[in-house]
């Protein structure tokens, strides 16, 4: 109050001087004027220090507000975790120089208050809700032998996960994902995510939208949720764990088919009892590619024509999964910590493969699609299983009547790893898989049949927590995804990729 008094008093001298010029034409007659106005306040001052009622009154932290703890519960501190303002520092005003007039003539510009983080039930800032993470994948391919090309009509070894397989191709971007994510609300968990590294064409770096989703929370422990948005259908255990997770560089052909691209829009009911998260938690701690908390029992309804496509009818899709873990150690000191897991899901679909006409591409007719599968695995500690199969029906481009028709199909895959937690180079683990499929590639142009047998050997290394390796040898058996292509191609490829998880 004694700045803000001062600079009045001074503000009204600055007023009356040009009618007092008269009295006051030297500098010594204006210090004396300002000597006589810091007297008078410092009067006041000792006069209210001894209990008197003055016009002035001592500022303190409850009434003042641009101060530190003011009544209406305001903050001692910003929420972005400033340092603590010092005291302040009396103001120098000198005559002769005019850089020091400013401060005591202009009042300071007011600061913004925020809530204080350690306040339980306060607020938070969007930069506090929400956080940004991701993954790169540089990848690549080299045919050691095979159909790396092939005549016209006739199949060349080519996989529908990995555009890179080609006779051209050295080096590519599989993924470049941003994750946005958090807690919006105590009860909404907001995530979205792109990815920079979609092909069109012979075009590349393209972003497109894979996931934008909100969790809305039914009971205050969070286990049961309603997920809204694009997002990961619960079909296939394979299908839900994510990329930035999963051991092998590709999802095998049999389950993937179900649901291409793993995502749609629609509307997912998820449970998850305390027993079986205690158990996934504890997996999680140690170091296992689990297939992240997707309930242990999902049920959900979608538009049913796989990521970012136009809604082809008016049906929707329908599925159904459920997943249980074991503990084993029941049976024995040779099982403790050992975990199994088995469960199945189900989907129910009506879709419209793209179809060519003449020279036009354009959605077909519907055609039933359906499937049912299961999964098994028993959790690398350090040796480890997992399996996936399904049997279904649906659209699949037929050669002798030149047109898609509902077909029968089947298929699937067998995991082995091995977990190797210590070692000079870091945590690793190698693994061996086989996999087959006989059946539609219901998305591509056509649906095309895919037969598909291969076995992959791999490991993969972990030197730093931020950097895995993948090295990985494959030996191909692939009937190549196209309705004017027959045959099926062979051959052997060396195949790495390079992770940064950040």
């Amino acid at each position: 109050m004694k700045r803000r008094l001062l600079t009045a008093l001074l503000l009204s001298s600055a007023l009356v001087l040009p009618c007092a010029r008269a009295q006051a034409q030297t500098v010594a007659e204006l210090q004396r004027q300002i000597n006589e106005l810091k007297a008078l306040i410092k009067a006041q001052s000792e006069a209210q220090g001894r209990g008197g009622r003055g016009p002035l009154r001592q500022a303190n932290a409850r009434n003042t507000d641009a101060g530190t703890f003011p009544a209406a519960g305001r903050p001692k501190e910003s929420a972005i975790g400033q340092p603590a303002v010092p005291g302040p520092v009396p103001h120098r005003f000198a005559i002769d120089e005019p850089e020091t007039w400013y401060d005591a003539l202009v009042p300071p510009a007011p600061q913004l208050l925020a809530d204080d983080p350690r306040q339980a039930g306060r607020p938070k800032t969007w930069f506090e809700r929400l956080s940004l993470r991701g993954y790169t994948q540089l990848r690549g391919n080299e045919f050691l032998s095979g159909d790396d090309t092939a005549p016209a009509g006739v199949s060349r070894l080519r996989s529908v996960h990995d555009s890179g397989i080609t006779d051209r191709n050295n080096f590519t971007f599989r993924r470049v994902r941003l994750v946005l994510q958090g807690d919006i609300h105590e009860r909404v968990f907001l995530y979205i995510q792109p990815d920079f590294a979609v092909g069109v064409g012979d075009r590349q770096h393209f972003t497109q939208l894979r996931d934008a989703y909100a969790d809305v929370f039914l009971d205050d422990e969070r286990r049961t949720k309603l997920r809204f948005g694009q997002q990961k259908v619960p079909y296939g255990w394979e299908n839900l764990q994510s990329s930035q997770n999963r051991l092998t560089l590709d999802r095998s052909d049999a389950i993937n088919s179900g649901v291409p691209g793993e995502r749609d829009i629609g509307i997912t009911f998820y449970y998850t009892p305390a027993h079986v998260q205690r158990i996934w938690d504890r997996l999680a701690k140690g170091g296992q590619k689990l297939f992240g908390n997707y309930g242990a029992l999902g049920v959900g309804i979608y538009n049913g024509q796989t990521i970012n496509r136009v809604e082809g009818n008016n049906d929707l899709m329908t599925v159904m999964m459920a997943t249980w873990p074991f503990e084993l150690d029941g049976l024995g000191e040779a099982f403790k910590g050992q975990v199994v897991e088995v469960g199945g899901s189900a989907y129910r679909n009506r879709f419209r493969p793209e179809a060519t006409f003449g020279s036009s591409t354009t959605l077909g007719n519907t055609f039933d699609d359906e499937r049912v599968g299961v999964h098994a695995m028993l959790y690398p500690q350090p040796f480890g299983l997992q399996g996936e199969w399904n049997w279904g029906r649906g659209p699949e481009f037929d050669p002798v009547a030149r047109a898609i028709l509902t077909k029968p199909l089947q298929g699937g895959y067998v995991q082995a790893m091995y977990k190797v937690d210590h070692s000079p180079v870091g945590p690793f683990m190698p693994y061996i898989r086989w996999q087959t499929y006989d059946g539609g590639w219901k998305v591509g142009t056509n649906a095309p049949r895919l037969d598909t047998d291969e076995v992959e050997l791999g490991v993969e290394f972990q030197p730093i927590k931020s950097v895995e390796l993948t090295l990985a040898y494959a030996n191909m058996k692939r009937r190549e995804a196209s309705s004017s292509r027959f045959g099926r191609a062979e051959g052997d490829l060396f195949r790495g990729q390079l992770q940064i998880n950040y």
